[in-house]
């Protein structure tokens, strides 16, 4: 089974800053979201729906400072100094996420290919319609792997966060990802998103109440 954008990760500092970023930078400000028990981060969300990708969302995710420690190193390398340092100068992208219905068996694979995607570990967060639980992989050093080119997996149980997300201006135009090794890549093919010889390791091209918008990883 093939694996599908699912959605893209922008890491704050503060989950304040974040939403401002957003405002600023989209024209939108995220509603929905919420926190998560098992990292000790919390979220807002918003659909980037395309005909391309008609279940893409945003994801602005930051360190949850009311939470205890999560006991283990958070993902998406939000407990690392070089991220931390980067975030200081603002959100950014830093990360996407691939959904599909075979995590333990495609895990494996990759794993195999020499890209260890970690563990599959289960998770939840709840919202004002109920819980939202999936299954997704995180290494035990959180780390994102060819600078967060190569996508974490995520296979949903139940109902997707974009069934009861309102259409909310941003439309996902184009992503494109550049560092992966071929040999790892022939693994995980996701179809409309291409890797290219040069350019920053992630970037988006959203349009949006602000026009057209490039994001792009460090």
């Amino acid at each position: 089974m093939s694996c599908e954008l699912d959605h893209l990760v922008i890491a704050a500092r503060t989950l304040d800053e974040g939403v401002a970023w957003c405002e600023t930078t989209l024209g939108v400000v995220p509603a929905g979201g919420g926190r998560h028990a098992l990292m000790g981060t919390h979220n807002r969300v918003m659909s980037i729906a395309s005909p391309r990708w008609p279940r893409a969302y945003l994801e602005i995710i930051a360190i949850d400072p009311q939470a205890a420690h999560p006991g283990r190193t958070r993902w998406f390398d939000l407990d690392s100094p070089a991220m931390l340092e980067r975030l200081a100068r603002g959100p950014r992208l830093v990360h996407w996420v691939a959904r599909c219905n075979d995590i333990d068996r495609r895990s494996a694979r990759w794993r195999d290919a020499g890209a260890d995607p970690g563990e599959v570990l289960a998770a939840e967060r709840q919202t004002a319609r109920g819980w939202l639980r999936w299954r997704i992989t995180v290494r035990p050093d959180g780390a994102r792997l060819f600078e967060g080119a190569w996508p974490t997996l995520i296979q949903w149980d139940g109902p997707h966060p974009t069934d009861t997300m309102p259409p909310s201006g941003v439309v996902l135009q184009e992503m494109r990802l550049r560092g992966v090794p071929e040999s790892a890549w022939a693994e995980c093919r996701v179809a409309g998103v291409p890797m290219v010889a040069a350019g920053p390791v992630l970037s988006a091209c959203l349009a949006t109440p602000r026009g057209l918008v490039e994001l792009q990883s460090d």
